[in-house]
């Protein structure tokens, strides 16, 4: 077969009169490709098989009418898309009415004029023919996006590991901190979206920026001297006043680094959250800000709990480790007043996931 007759689109006609169907054949067969149905479950089956470009569909035909192939046709995923131009002999505006709004692209009155079938199926083709062209531009532009998004996300986790190393570097006991930290956060948030009040924003989306962005909670320790720091004993209340501003110079530092990328989005905005209010209390007695209840981001709120559970588990050079029953006790006794009453109450739910994920990577 010749490859230009390859190449021309295919018109599927319906129609149960078999002179109608030799009448349209005749006339289009010059242009078109024709399949010929005499019945609708025949139409389906060929539609089906073998999508066509546009469809020729008689209304008025025994046991399927033309109207309830064009219901099964726009229900079905590989035929959705294709034109269908109704063959009537129907004027009632009621009839016209369904039919469009069952997806026909048009009508065309019988006793049928074929310079009229030419130029309806010409016009319907070209829009399809657009149509096509725009799906397929949308769907380039889609891949285009989450190639870009791929591409911020990598961003996103190689920034967030320069400035961890950054703090690891400083202070070796930081790594499993981190590790710990960010798990701990990770369930905290999962128990807590269970509650109907944090369902719609702690989606798993949204918690997986938590966990990305817990990391960097003690990234302001940086600015921190390293006689403070690393000292292994306990400060002076000079040397703590000093070790305390940590917090607001980590929410500074994300905050510049967000004007240099021009947005910030959810991950450096939990960031900042995190980095500068992990030390808040519920009671308003934390710092930087002194900042009460709910006022308190609740990003920071989880990983106020998170931090303090690891701080009294983890073997620092100023201290020993203490065992998993005092820590829970100690996080108890702060529900209402250091922490948040219901990530406390979550805590207590996960706690036993707690001490698996402890037993791991704590006492280093």
């Amino acid at each position: 077969m010749d490859i230009s007759v390859k190449e021309r689109p295919t018109i599927l006609v319906v129609d149960d009169t078999p002179a109608n169907l030799t009448l349209l054949s005749h006339v289009l067969k010059g242009q078109y490709r024709i399949k010929v149905a005499n019945n609708g479950v025949k139409a389906l089956e060929l539609a089906t098989a073998a999508p066509p470009d546009l469809i020729l569909l008689d209304i008025m035909m025994p046991e399927m009418d033309g109207f309830e192939v064009c219901r099964r046709l726009k229900a079905t995923e590989a035929t959705r898309q294709v034109p269908v131009i109704f063959l009537t002999a129907k004027t009632e505006i009621n009839d016209e009415s369904l039919g469009f709004s069952l997806g026909a692209v048009d009508f065309i009155h019988k006793p049928i004029s074929p310079p009229i079938v030419v130029a309806r199926i010409k016009t319907h083709l070209e829009i399809k023919s657009w149509h096509d062209f725009l799906m397929d531009q949308n769907a380039w532009l889609q891949m285009q996006v989450e190639k870009h998004l791929s591409e911020v996300n990598h961003m996103q986790d190689a920034t967030i590991y320069v400035m961890v190393s950054l703090a690891e570097f400083r202070d070796e006991s930081t790594g499993n901190h981190i590790r710990c930290t960010q798990e701990y956060v990770r369930l905290l948030a999962q128990e807590l979206s269970k509650l109907p009040r944090y369902n719609a924003l702690l989606t798993p989306s949204y918690i997986g920026q938590l966990a990305k962005s817990a990391p960097l909670h003690d990234i302001g320790k940086i600015a921190i001297p390293d006689h403070i720091l690393l000292k292994p004993g306990k400060h002076t209340p000079e040397e703590f006043d000093i070790m305390k501003t940590h917090a607001q110079c980590g929410y500074d530092m994300l905050k510049q680094v967000g004007k240099h990328m021009g947005e910030q989005g959810d991950f450096l905005t939990l960031a900042m959250e995190i980095a500068g209010c992990h030390h808040e209390k519920w009671d308003g007695s934390g710092y930087p800000n002194g900042l009460v209840g709910a006022a308190i981001p609740l990003s920071a709120r989880l990983m106020a709990v998170a931090d303090v559970f690891d701080a009294l588990m983890a073997r620092r050079s100023y201290k020993e480790p203490v065992n998993h029953t005092y820590a829970t006790q100690m996080i108890v006794e702060g529900r209402g007043c250091h922490f948040d009453p219901e990530v406390v109450d979550a805590f207590l739910e996960v706690h036993e996931e707690f001490l698996q994920f402890a037993a791991t990577w704590t006492s280093y």
